[in-house]
């Protein structure tokens, strides 16, 4: 393979295990890493039930690692793959088609002139890792019949983030019950395979930042009205490997992971992907805390929305979060829907948190501050998964207290 090709694999068919547990807890996994040996960073880990799931290399060398260790047997899984020239706009069969068809939007006629050299554009990640993207003429109010149609194509671990500093579109009445008839701005992801609309936005509210389940996210502006009023939008894309997570150390043996060491930080903040926007979708985020000997983590959750209906089963199609005491541990409580309080303390000196979304359906996720305590702070404490209201406000005082006290100790 020459150096500067690209490799496109897409698994068409996956059929290892039903349900929706956790890579982590699984016999059977799909390994894919973004070189030729094992040390290289895990792109993806696919061991579920999956159609469709697209992985882009960033350089010319994949390895693909199936382990097969569970006692049933499963179906394998069914994979195709394409060799891309770096920088050449005919390798992506999806995005030209797509790109072609933007123009034949039910009526509209072809987007205006003035507009044309800005308003059909592929943002690659090859070319550049952030960048503002504008409706035709911003400020200035968008021409009546416009039609844009923007492409996003991120590489290796990258996912698209949009995160929407103005956004003024044409209404034509006050109650907006849906974007169908008036100026929207369409969101597409690419789910088993297939572009799927995301969501649509209209009216004046700045929507949430969102991020792409993939390597690839479109976008379709409707303009049919405008007003001297209508600014239309402005977003700033970026093409992130954190995930929008800004706290941990991120680790690359697994597609999204990270670290909360007590001897790197005793306390901080932890939350979902992308919050406080839309967290993205198929996606697996795994946060491992270390405390020290004899040490605990405290974890108490100031704002929690991970779609789902309780007990947060596949049946349901719901997202979820999970704690774990081990590393390797199927058995344990899920959490989904809103909730106004929830506190949790691990066993021992090690939590693992895992937050897991499905392919339907967006929320906000989570918002946690932790600290580590020693077991001597914590002996008069009893920390159920999720603290009755007859020792929430007991218990938060003391730790309050106990926080105070390592800050103010840590000034001196």
């Amino acid at each position: 393979m020459m150096q500067n090709e690209r490799i496109k694999l897409v698994f068409e068919e996956s059929f290892l295990q039903k349900g929706d547990e956790s890579c982590l807890n699984r016999a059977d996994i799909i390994k894919v890493f973004d070189g030729r040996t094992s040390l290289a960073p895990v792109l993806a880990m696919l061991c579920n039930e999956v159609v469709g799931y697209e992985i882009l290399s960033t350089g010319p060398d994949l390895l693909v690692q199936f382990t097969a260790n569970s006692n049933i047997p499963g179906q394998g899984f069914k994979a195709s793959y394409q060799f891309q020239i770096e920088d050449d706009p005919n390798t992506d069969g999806d995005i030209n088609k797509k790109s072609s068809t933007a123009e034949a939007i039910s009526g509209l006629g072809p987007a205006v002139s003035a507009a044309t050299s800005s308003c059909h554009q592929v943002f690659n990640s090859d070319k550049s890792k952030t960048g503002k993207l504008t409706s035709p003429l911003y400020p200035a109010p968008y021409p009546q019949k416009t039609q844009c149609h923007y492409d996003f194509l991120a590489r290796g671990r990258e996912r698209v983030r949009l995160v929407f500093e103005d956004f003024s579109l044409q209404r034509i009445t006050e109650n907006i019950i849906d974007c169908e008839s008036m100026d929207s701005l369409d969101v597409f992801l690419y789910v088993d395979g297939r572009l799927e609309k995301m969501a649509s936005f209209c009216g004046n509210d700045i929507p949430k930042p969102i991020m792409s389940n993939g390597p690839k996210l479109s976008i379709e502006f409707r303009g049919l009205y405008s007003s001297r009023h209508s600014r239309g939008f402005k977003i700033s894309y970026s093409f992130v490997e954190d995930y929008g997570i800004a706290t941990g150390r991120q680790l690359l043996e697994f597609p999204c992971a990270f670290v909360f060491n007590s001897s790197e930080k005793g306390r901080g903040i932890v939350t979902s992907p992308n919050h406080p926007g839309l967290y993205p979708r198929d996606t697996e985020c795994n946060y491992f805390f270390y405390g020290n000997e004899n040490e605990r983590v405290h974890l108490h959750f100031t704002y929690f929305d991970v779609e789902g209906v309780v007990p947060c089963e596949a049946v349901s199609a719901s997202d979820y979060v999970q704690f774990y005491s081990q590393m390797i541990q199927s058995q344990s409580h899920r959490h989904c829907g809103q909730l106004k309080e929830l506190q949790v303390t691990s066993e021992k000196n090690f939590l693992r948190i895992t937050f897991k979304s499905n392919d339907r359906l967006d929320s906000t996720g989570f918002k946690a501050n932790y600290i580590f305590l020693r077991d001597s702070e914590m002996h008069s404490i009893t920390m159920p998964n999720s603290i009755d209201k007859g020792t929430k406000c007991s218990t938060s005082k003391f730790l309050v207290l106990i926080y105070l006290c390592k800050i103010i100790w840590n000034i001196r």
